[in-house]
């Protein structure tokens, strides 16, 4: 009578988890680091050839040559974005990287004769390929993706300070200094250069205070508060951004994260069937 019991309380077995996919030799091939060194390496050439290539001397001497390596290097970029294409295949095309390295590479494809002759300076735009191929970089340019809207109100806010002192020192300085203050459009070209704090003090402001020597208390207060404390914001939204990119994840850790919870459910519900079989065989 206690078998019985026992048989009839025993719990089922669980049903195996089905294993995930193994990926095919070809997209283990792509994804090899040995691969991918390798298409950085040759990221990295083509940049330097395309360099050497504005040498006049260099060309002079060495032009069919470096250009035969051009063509090389592009169809080794064609070649792996086809092998990544037939390996990822859905995957490929769900990847913003992957479609900007499409772009890159298509420029490079377009006859640079004619009218599309300006496209030959386009080809550099390939050593934009490491920010796709190191993942460090790709991290960083993320982040500065993901710090733009908040960039936003604080460029409306740099704009708007702009305008205002603009207006004032076009009313203000505009008859003396029409060069640097005689428009709306000039005021704002100057108060940039001020902002960079480029030649600010000996081309802008001294110049300024030789007709208006209070014109220091006009300027000084400007750049306190737009080069010192706004532009200082930037780099606050842009450290922010990037603490809560290496704060994320990694892509596979939620799956796992799942999976262990999955597994604890499981063994606790082992544990209670088990007790429940042992209070069974004390009756």
């Amino acid at each position: 009578m206690t078998a019985s019991r026992t048989t009839a309380h025993t719990p089922a077995a669980a049903a195996p988890v089905p294993a995930a996919p193994r990926p095919s030799l070809l997209a283990r091939f792509v994804s090899h680091p040995l691969f991918e060194r390798f298409i950085i390496t040759v990221i990295v050439l083509n940049a330097i050839t395309l360099g050497l290539e504005t040498s006049h001397s260099v060309m002079t001497e060495y032009g069919p040559v470096l250009t035969t390596i051009d063509h090389v290097f592009l169809a080794i970029f064609v070649v792996e974005l086809l092998l990544r294409m037939v390996a990822l295949r859905s995957r490929f095309w769900r990847d913003p990287w992957s479609w900007f390295d499409v772009a890159v590479v298509a420029i490079a494809l377009v006859p640079a004769t004619g009218e599309f002759a300006v496209l030959r300076a386009l080809r550099i735009l390939r050593a934009l390929r490491l920010v796709t191929a190191v993942p460090s970089i790709r991290r960083v340019v993320g982040s500065l993706l993901s710090a733009i809207p908040g960039m936003s109100s604080i460029i409306i806010l740099l704009l708007l300070i702009n305008y205002v002192f603009a207006v004032m020192a076009t009313k203000l300085f505009g008859a003396d200094f029409a060069e640097k203050f005689g428009t709306l459009g000039a005021s704002f070209f100057t108060f940039f250069q001020i902002m960079t704090l480029e030649g600010w003090s000996g081309e802008i402001v001294r110049p300024v205070m030789e007709v208006y020597p209070w014109a220091w208390a006009f300027f000084v207060p400007y750049i306190v508060l737009v080069t010192f404390m706004v532009l200082n914001l930037f780099i606050g939204i842009i450290v922010d951004a990037m603490q809560h990119q290496d704060d994320e994840p990694a892509p596979g850790a939620p799956a796992a994260e799942a999976t262990s919870a999955a597994v604890l459910h499981e063994l606790r519900e082992m544990r209670a069937e088990l007790a429940d079989v042992r209070t069974r065989l004390n009756v």
